[in-house]
């Protein structure tokens, strides 16, 4: 089931915020201001990956209302990594929920200094080249973007580990986007989120289809096209993306995309 949320502060791509329940059985997506988070949900609990913007706040509590559960149901919260448009949330989740948050051990500098991060382009030049990504980039500063709180006391995952919380993903390790980046993997719903290791909108050009993001948020993209491998080897047949349509024809087919796509 697919619906708007309304009587939040911001946008969601298209308009408002969206969101689809159980686009597999027990995960749900919540789109808002150009970025995805997802909400899993095993035996009435909830794990969320990753914080979108400060102002998802009031969208994420109408989403979790909207699935039946409630903020107490929530026990963790896993970031794919630590850029500020996916740690928008994530303070005021570990400081008024007490709930832990997770992630690579490569994310804690991100995760504390949310805008200071290793890029290889200039991003100014973005919006002068790609003017399709400027109501992207309006949209993510209406939903706060530029008011990140940074977090500390990040819990380490490990490379190949499955995590104890709700849908307990598996931890794949993809870096290049963000040195410590790692997707998170369901072995038993046939999917994998892929955070911005791989995306299907760049909020950089606007671009739509499979692709790693720009390099004016990614660390290295001669590494973050390497990373796509461990993507297709989860052989997932859904793809669900830190931006962008989540991607139906497997995983595979994503990575032969993006790499065909390059870098930008």
């Amino acid at each position: 089931m697919n619906e708007a949320i309304s009587g939040s502060n911001g946008y969601g791509r298209g308009g408002r915020p969206r969101l689809v329940r159980n686009i597999v059985p027990g995960v749900h997506l919540l789109q808002h201001a150009y970025v995805n988070c997802y909400l899993l949900e095993e035996d009435g609990a909830l794990t969320i990956v990753d914080t979108a913007h400060p102002k998802t706040w009031p969208v994420l509590d109408a989403a979790i209302h909207a699935i039946g559960r409630t903020p107490a149901d929530v026990r963790a919260v896993v970031l794919t990594h630590a850029h500020f448009d996916h740690l928008g949330f994530a303070h005021r989740a570990q400081d008024e929920w007490n709930v832990p948050v997770h992630g690579h051990v490569k994310e804690q500098y991100i995760a504390a200094h949310p805008y200071r991060y290793a890029h290889e382009n200039p991003r100014l030049i973005y919006p002068i080249r790609h003017p399709k990504a400027i109501p992207a980039l309006f949209g993510m500063l209406r939903a706060g973007a530029l008011g990140v709180r940074g977090i500390v006391g990040l819990v380490p995952i490990v490379p190949g580990e499955v995590l104890d919380a709700p849908g307990r993903p598996r931890v794949v390790f993809t870096p290049g986007h963000t040195f410590g980046h790692c997707a998170l993997h369901l072995p038993d719903a046939d999917a994998v989120f892929s955070g911005d290791a791989l995306v299907t909108y760049n909020p950089y050009t606007g671009a739509t289809g499979p692709q790693i993001v720009s390099g004016a948020a990614t660390a290295d993209s001669r590494q973050a096209l390497s990373s796509l491998t461990s993507l297709s080897d989860t052989g997932a047949s859904l793809v669900l993306p830190g931006h962008g349509e989540p991607w139906w024809d497997g995983a595979a087919s994503a990575v032969a995309a993006a790499r065909a796509a390059g870098p930008s």
